[in-house]
């Protein structure tokens, strides 16, 4: 497997790109319930395949690279990325797990996609120790979508691995926003940092180039902003004020998204609010991955500064 250092890339492979579109790759035709047990019985399909399962019902939609950094870090050595590989075929051709990739104008995407099949649903159905809420309309969410779960995987990652007083990670996290009476969750979910018994915890916000997206922004953020300015201890189990981060695609989005904000009207003001992108995630240390937008009073505008956070050493 590739290590975050040794990536080269300067785009983002979870960034919009024109013209994409997701393709199936799945298995096509049918599979039935007793020829997974009978794959089962015969050893086929063991413990390491549940695991994978757990995690891809966890994430939703996930690549196996993530895959592959979430079972080392729960403590499962598959030797390599290709007897991964041999493993989720397997369970792509028992209709388990299923997987796309994305097309656009600049060919064909370099990773897959997987996600839960009917099959799988039903095995996650027979274990007391784990909820599966799959259904197949799930698998028909559009490229944005699946985009930013993507990132927010990467990012949750980045901190397991990185960040010493990393304590939990939450992948879908309702928030209220009680003025509005909304409820909403957070794109690319949330981690808890704990150190000397005091906690504190990060909520991601994914914002991606696609259609009409800055509506898409002013819309959440407002959901946000009321979340905000309401807030009191224990309002969405938070005892107290969470840092949201929005993670955008490249640097220039992130003073897009910043003046999108601006211009709008829906900063908030209990809070700085922190941005950081995709390949940041990749850095060796996380302590300067944030950025934030002062105002500067010699010239009137603002400027990005970078934000040294000694806590995600």
């Amino acid at each position: 497997m590739v290590e975050d250092n040794q990536i080269k890339a300067q785009v983002s492979p979870f960034a919009i790109r024109k013209g994409e579109i997701k393709t199936f790759d799945g298995q096509d035709g049918y599979v039935s319930m007793n020829q997974i047990v009978h794959k089962i019985n015969l050893g086929h399909i063991t413990d390491i395949h549940f695991a994978i399962l757990y995690l891809v019902n966890e994430f939703e939609f996930i690549t196996s690279r993530q895959l592959m950094q979430m079972l080392k870090i729960k403590g499962y050595d598959l030797g390599s990325q290709d007897k991964l590989n041999n493993k989720l075929d397997s369970l792509v051709k028992s209709k388990i797990l299923t997987r796309y990739y994305f097309t656009s104008d600049e060919g064909k995407g370099i990773y897959r996609v997987y996600c839960l099949e009917k099959m799988g649903k039903y095995l996650l159905d027979t274990r007391d120790d784990v909820e599966c809420k799959w259904q197949p309309s799930d698998n028909t969410k559009p490229v944005a979508m699946i985009k930013k779960r993507l990132a927010g995987n990467q990012t949750i990652i980045a901190y397991l691995n990185k960040v010493k007083v990393f304590d939990s990670y939450t992948i879908k996290l309702p928030i209220k926003a009680k003025t509005l009476g909304k409820t909403f969750k957070p794109t690319g979910g949330s981690v808890t940092l704990t150190k000397a018994k005091k906690s504190i915890q990060f909520i991601f916000e994914v914002v991606r180039r696609e259609d009409d997206w800055q509506q898409k922004l002013i819309d959440k953020m407002k959901y946000y902003k009321d979340f905000y300015d309401n807030f009191v201890p224990m309002d969405s189990n938070f005892k107290s004020l969470p840092q949201l981060i929005i993670i955008c695609e490249d640097d220039r989005h992130m003073a897009e998204v910043f003046r999108e904000i601006v211009t709008h009207n829906i900063e908030i003001n209990k809070i700085n609010l922190l941005y950081t992108t995709d390949l940041k995630q990749n850095e060796e240390s996380l302590s300067g991955s944030l950025t934030e937008f002062k105002l500067d009073e010699k010239t009137d505008k603002y400027k990005a500064h970078n934000v040294e956070l000694k806590l995600l050493d």
